[in-house]
């Protein structure tokens, strides 16, 4: 079914997105029927993903789409604002960028479980996710990443590159497990809880790629 174009910005979208990205991060997109999507967001009607998205792919795609937008944006901006004050000087600085911006999903109902959906949507399903970013959302991560290069210690590219996988892996697979424990409201979690924790997260990715 075709989605109609005044479906997506309905109560009744939102409810399903945010619900199945929480499924999606918990069991990965297999694990996850359309039908258990609509029983989780209270619709009777078990169609109801597909009416409103089209399929279970696309609504894969626009949920990948909803958070990297958002994301990308702010890494842009927070990157022309380094920019305009002379920076990034340092490796710590586009770092903090990525992690800041990474957890900064407010808005987007999808909060508690965006990472722990890409994460895990990029590894058992690499192609669907980097075709969902279509060239068109990952602008901020690239700035960063040329950033990096210039402020990485003299070694030679492909060891730089090597370095830069390693990042992007410690930097998706440290927040995925912080969204976890932080999902789970039965006790507190004074670790992933505190900003501390992230600056120290950001001095452990700067040593990574500057040892």
């Amino acid at each position: 079914m075709v989605r109609p174009d005044s479906k997506p910005g309905t109560e009744a979208s939102r409810r399903l997105k945010q619900v199945a990205c929480r499924l999606f991060a918990e069991r990965g997109v297999d694990g996850v029927t359309v039908r258990d999507i609509a029983e989780a967001a209270g619709q009777k009607n078990h169609a109801a993903v597909g009416y409103h998205f089209g399929s279970k792919a696309a609504l894969i795609r626009e949920l990948v789409v909803d958070g990297a937008a958002h994301i990308d944006e702010n890494r842009n901006a927070a990157l022309d604002r380094l920019e305009a004050a002379g920076g990034p000087g340092a490796v710590l600085d586009v770092v903090e960028v990525l992690i800041a911006t990474s957890v900064d999903l407010d808005g987007t109902g999808l909060e508690d479980s965006y990472n722990r959906f890409v994460v895990l949507l990029g590894m058992s399903h690499p192609r669907t996710f980097m075709a969902a970013l279509d060239g068109r959302w990952n602008s901020g991560y690239l700035r960063c990443l040329e950033h990096l290069r210039r402020l990485m210690p003299d070694m030679p590219p492909a060891l730089k590159n090597e370095r830069l996988v390693f990042m992007g892996a410690y930097l998706g697979g440290v927040l995925a497990g912080r969204e976890a424990a932080l999902a789970d409201r039965t006790r507190e979690h004074p670790t992933w809880g505190s900003d501390q924790t992230l600056a120290h997260f950001a001095t452990t990715m700067a040593a990574l790629l500057e040892a």
